[in-house]
């Protein structure tokens, strides 16, 4: 139930204090609560849901029931296979093999005993394709829609999806949804499916200041909940933890504030960390995040590092060898009218569609757009000395525009005035035009659409191979008529842009642990009921983005792992 730190008694005792209610913590909670546990879970912000809530919520298990459902070609072994090849010595590869074990356990005792349940995508390839051992589909899995009407006052605490994600002022839609939207008129099914959730929207509306049916991250969130408020585990929000508390066998407790009041709770078996990592902390930002560091990030507010530095006071440390310190992603800015600017992710909806292109600032392209957007950050970076991509263009023509939107611009805008009156679009009448008020060489940037509408001809694109795996076309538009799904003329006046900056979507280095998620302290070994898992722990990808997921992925894997060792379970 939820609780107010107050009618908490001093002393209380949980066997699982578990702290971060993102999407590791409440599968922690959930986990340990299914195991007939008492739970305490402590959220330090308003909202439950972290940066889980905010998201798609795809992830990423191998094998799991689900998977044979679209695939037959995958195994343990192929899986095993291509997280040898993406991810390589960037991690340890027995916190792979440990994932891959237990992933389809996690992903069993959910769907089993929980109202958590998902369903596999038709078509969601992993990232990486050229890595031996890579699938097209079956190991990305997404929650299935919820009605958060279910939660009753509790449904208030999820925290609200993006804005710019929502459609009419707060009305959540998923891929399956945008497809029967732009095919309202051309079938009986999209008809249907597309009248159905703008009634139930209106109706929410009557009563509530957003939509109730949930999709995506908020789904799996409000499943989450649904089945914690079942099992009847206490929650507390806007509430601080000020210290782990400590014997000489480990952790037994922790210290917890709001409004003035304190409280000390003692862990019988487990507190398991799950605050979901530093990327909310400008001193660790600057620290360990490349230069120039971004301070954009799309990411919930709790993320600040606070718990991992009280793990840190106490012997542990970050993990080591990753590529990078966090996962990337493209990002644009705009100012809302409440006075916050919004931070957009550019995932797949604009980047390598037909009838775009992202250039430097010299006009020139750097990238191939239809790259996971992880790598597209990492080309930003590493290409940024040459000729400066920081920040870069994504540049659209008309029709492009219309079809696909860019960024904030959704797809089908008719108004396009407030968005270019605050400069968050870009026009040009033609190409020079846009070049000079992107302050980019003309010559280059004519030279460039050129070259791509020469591939859009031949559906070759000769300098970075735009369209040439699985992943690509399937982010590409396959009835667009073209020869390559990602690629189509930039020829319709007038032209757009927008500005693209590097944004982190997440931390990769976090505390060290072993199999089982136990902090690791000094000469590595555990500390003592001291568990962590999602991003407040060190990714087992080394900071790689192998496929969609794989964050989600192995949080609830590990936060299932963790109940398992606490209980005594771990085999």
């Amino acid at each position: 139930m939820i609780r107010e730190l107050s009618s908490i008694s001093d002393g209380v005792t949980y066997d699982f204090v578990i702290v971060g209610a993102g999407g590791a913590g409440m599968a922690a909670a959930l986990f340990a609560a299914i195991a007939e546990k008492s739970v305490l879970l402590v959220e330090r912000t308003e909202y439950l849901g972290g940066t889980t809530a905010l998201s798609a919520a795809t992830t990423w298990i191998p094998n799991s029931r689900h998977a044979t459902k679209v695939s037959q070609d995958d195994s343990p072994e192929r899986a095993t296979l291509f997280l040898d090849r993406v991810v390589g010595n960037y991690g340890r590869r027995e916190m792979r093999q440990a994932f891959l074990e237990s992933g389809p356990m996690a992903i069993d005792t959910l769907e089993d005993h929980s109202d958590v349940h998902f369903r596999p995508y038709a078509t969601h390839p992993d990232y990486e394709q050229e890595a031996e051992g890579a699938t097209l589909r079956g190991r990305a899995l997404e929650p299935l829609p919820f009605d958060g009407r279910k939660l009753g006052a509790a449904f208030d605490l999820l925290r609200p999806p993006i804005p710019e994600f929502t459609i009419f002022g707060g009305m959540m839609v998923d891929r399956t949804d945008i497809g029967h939207l732009l095919g309202l008129k051309k079938g009986l099914a999209s008809f249907r499916h597309a009248v159905g959730i703008l009634g139930r929207y209106g109706l929410d509306r009557l009563t509530k200041k957003r939509g109730t049916r949930l999709v995506m991250g908020n789904a799996l969130i409000g499943r989450l909940l649904a089945s914690l408020l079942k099992r009847d585990v206490d929650i507390l929000v806007k509430t601080e933890v000020t210290g782990l508390l400590k014997d000489s066998s480990g952790i037994t407790g922790l210290t917890l504030v709001r409004d003035g009041q304190t409280r000390r709770i003692n862990a019988r078996l487990a507190v398991i960390s799950a605050a979901g990592g530093f990327n909310r902390s400008p001193a660790k930002r600057a620290e360990m995040l490349h230069q120039p560091v971004s301070m954009l990030s799309p990411a919930a507010p709790g993320h600040t590092g606070a718990m991992q530095d009280l793990a840190l006071d106490l012997g542990a440390h970050y993990g080591t060898g990753s590529r990078d310190n966090a996962f990337w992603a493209p990002v644009s800015t705009r100012k809302r009218a409440d006075g916050t600017t919004a931070v957009f992710p550019h995932f797949v909806m604009d980047r390598g569609k037909p009838g775009t292109v992202c250039v430097n600032q010299a006009g020139r392209r750097f990238v191939n757009e239809a790259t996971s957007y992880h790598n597209f950050v990492r080309t930003m970076y590493d290409t940024n000395g040459q000729s400066p991509c920081i920040p870069a263009y994504i540049i659209a023509d008309a029709i492009a525009l219309q079809k696909y939107g860019l960024g904030m611009v959704r797809l089908g805008t008719k108004n396009l005035k407030p968005y270019l009156d605050d400069g968050y679009l870009i026009e040009g009448a033609n190409i020079p035009e846009l070049a000079a008020k992107l302050g980019v060489g003309v010559a280059a940037l004519e030279a460039t659409v050129a070259d791509m509408n020469r591939y859009a001809e031949t559906g070759v694109d000769l300098e970075f191979g735009r369209g040439s795996t699985g992943y690509h076309r399937a982010n590409g538009d396959a009835t667009a008529g073209g020869k390559n799904p990602n690629l189509g003329p930039i020829a319709t006046a007038p032209y757009y842009a927008v500005k693209l900056f590097p944004g982190d979507i997440g931390a990769a280095t976090g505390l060290a642990t072993d199999e089982w998620a136990q902090v690791l302290g000094a000469e590595e070994r555990p500390i003592g009921r001291l568990y962590a898992c999602g991003n407040e722990a060190q990714s087992i990808m080394g900071g790689t983005y192998p496929g969609p997921g794989i964050t989600i992925g192995p949080a609830i894997t590990f936060a299932w792992r963790a109940v398992q060792h606490a209980i005594g379970a771990a085999k």
